[in-house]
């Protein structure tokens, strides 16, 4: 198992596991559960490994999660996120397939989010519902 430091000096594991789940995650064109992950990686690891490594993903600023109009968590590969001030940022649109029950990240829809000054921004997800391209041609 190797080992680095990342931008905030936090230890970063780098394992078989993690390299693995991070390929397909990056590999994938829409966003993806973590039972889909584990149907994928058959054989790989257990639920509790996913769902660690997940986090683990997310601390790092390598994916970030998408929670989709049913409430599903969903992950998908971070492309044109930001990080300041140790925030990791994903203020873009993700899109939602009425259809085809796909989540995609729409990176170049970057809506600003303005809140009073008293309140700290964490986290935004912002999903639009409608029918993908794919799907409106069939």
């Amino acid at each position: 198992m190797q080992q680095c430091c990342n931008n905030n000096m936090k230890i970063v594991r780098n394992t078989k596991n993690k390299a693995l789940v991070l390929e397909l995650i990056q590999n994938m064109t829409t966003a993806i559960s973590a039972p889909d992950i584990l149907e994928r990686t058959t054989g790989l690891c257990d639920k509790v490994t996913i769902y660690r490594v997940l986090d683990r993903l997310i601390d790092e600023g390598l994916i970030h999660k998408v929670v989709n109009p049913t409430g599903q968590i969903l992950y998908a590969s971070c492309q044109k996120c930001t990080h300041t001030n140790e925030i990791h940022n994903h203020q873009h649109v993700h899109f939602s397939c009425q259809k085809c029950q796909t989540t995609t990240c729409l990176f170049q829809v970057n809506p600003s989010i303005q809140l009073p000054d008293d309140y700290l921004l964490k986290e935004v997800y912002l999903n639009v519902t409608g029918i993908c391209p794919t799907c409106n041609q069939s």
